[in-house]
């Protein structure tokens, strides 16, 4: 009997302390995406660059502008150097856009310093495209980016 004991004491014990009792409203189960965007970070070697809030927005025409933001915070500056999306080189702003310490590139909206648009990539709204960001320090990021409709906070977003 009192192993019996010990046995469901100590189950009663697990489950509650890991949280596993917490059932189907458990906080760790509620998480939820802030925005439409991807993020991503390179950490590694060195770098310290981060991209927020990456995305999308369908043209009439069926190409891509990218909306988010990116910001190195390491010392050593860097650049982005290109961007493909879907296969397709993205034509930006610039050939290469600098990317200095804790001075954002901001792509698309009112405060935007930088665009890129992918020309040819057939983007259809609810649908995602892989982006690949090419950096002449910190290498290669990929994103699944959520393609969005040109309409409501998007309507302004053009190539």
């Amino acid at each position: 009997m009192r192993k019996v004991v010990i046995a469901s004491l100590s189950l009663s014990l697990a489950l509650s302390l890991s949280a596993c009792g917490s059932g189907k409203d458990a906080a760790t189960l509620m998480t939820t995406q802030v925005t439409d965007g991807v993020e991503s970070s390179i950490t590694s070697d060195g770098n310290d660059l981060r991209v927020t809030g990456i995305l999308l927005v369908a043209q009439p025409d069926g190409s891509a502008v990218l909306v988010g933001n990116m910001v190195n915070n390491a010392a050593t500056e860097d650049a982005l150097l290109g961007i493909s999306v879907g296969g397709v080189l993205a034509k930006m702003s610039a050939t290469t856009l600098p990317l200095t310490q804790n001075m954002p590139v901001i792509f698309s909206g009112d405060s935007a310093n930088a665009s890129a648009v992918a020309v040819g990539v057939n983007a259809q709204a609810g649908k995602h495209l892989p982006v690949y960001l090419f950096f002449g320090r910190a290498g290669e990021m990929k994103l699944n980016a959520l393609i969005v409709e040109k309409a409501g906070i998007y309507a302004g977003v053009g190539a």
